[in-house]
């Protein structure tokens, strides 16, 4: 397993850590898993699969807490010569086997990526603590591919005075400070269609962005949304209603067929999940 190790220009020096980094404003997670790992390791690679994301929350030296969502994926190598990054986040990169990984201090994260150690545990905030808001609005969503017994798909149709107001949008929405993807999931379904899901499975990635986008109140925003789209399954459909706790973003929810979803003014994130579940169903 290739590790690099933080520097002292890290929040966390010392500690041992999976490449990777920060997505730039506007830039989709699967680019930047690749530059990042070029940049910290020198080497190319080509993204295999999407293992898992997950999310923390630490406490940093300056005393700010720091939410983090973490996509972590399953990479090959495609060429490149092994170097460090030079005057970065990271000083070293090693191969390293299992028994030598068990003797580093690792980034929680990477520690229960690795399936070394429990759940790494989250910092909280004290009493009346106010958290930090970027300049900048980069958002981490999680969203529902879920369909039912009948194999209908659930959808949302966004309310006025939002984004794509007036389309048809999967169930979902942002993580909370502090929340689990699949936690902000489980949340948003119950707010925007009064429903429980069952996580089946990972779809993939995505993101949109929109530098000058309208937000509620109408004030233009620097807006990038990096979206984790899981499979779902509503074992037990209701008919769906939206709670006060949606935020006014949801007009409506409903089951649809596959054929009567097609009909519809989808997002690109619904219309993306209505293809994938028809060939799922296919199948």
């Amino acid at each position: 397993m290739l590790l690099a190790r933080n520097s002292p220009l890290s929040s966390f020096p010392g500690l041992w850590t999976l490449p990777g980094g920060g997505v730039e404003q506007g830039e989709h997670p699967d680019d930047a898993v690749v530059r990042e790992f070029a940049e910290e390791t020198g080497l190319s690679v080509r993204v295999d699969a999407l293992r898992t994301v997950t999310a923390d929350v630490f406490r940093l030296p300056t005393g700010e807490l720091e939410h983090t969502d973490r996509v972590i994926y399953d990479v090959c190598s495609r060429g490149g010569t092994l170097a460090p990054e030079v005057s970065g986040t990271t000083e070293t990169v090693e191969w390293l086997t299992a028994e030598d990984i068990g003797r580093l201090p690792l980034m929680p994260f990477t520690a229960v990526a690795l399936g070394v150690g429990g759940a790494a545990e989250s910092d909280t905030p004290d009493g009346d603590e106010e958290l930090a808001r970027p300049q900048r609005v980069q958002r981490f969503g999680a969203y529902a591919a879920a369909t039912d017994p009948d194999g209908r798909i659930l959808l949302t149709r966004i309310a006025a005075g939002y984004p794509g107001a007036g389309r048809w949008h999967l169930p979902g929405g942002g993580t909370d400070h502090g929340e689990t993807p699949e936690a902000a999931l489980a949340r948003e379904l119950i707010e925007e269609t009064s429903q429980h899901g069952r996580v089946t499975g990972l779809l993939g990635m995505s993101h949109r962005y929109d530098p000058s986008a309208l937000g509620p109140e109408g004030v233009p925003i620097d807006w990038h949304v990096i979206r984790v789209l899981f499979r779902v399954s509503i074992d037990v459909p209701t008919e769906p209603s939206v709670t006060e706790e949606a935020g006014g973003s949801t007009a409506e929810a409903g089951w649809f067929t596959l054929a009567e979803a097609k009909a519809l003014n989808l997002t690109e994130l619904a219309a993306t999940a209505v293809d994938r579940v028809g060939a799922e169903q296919a199948r």
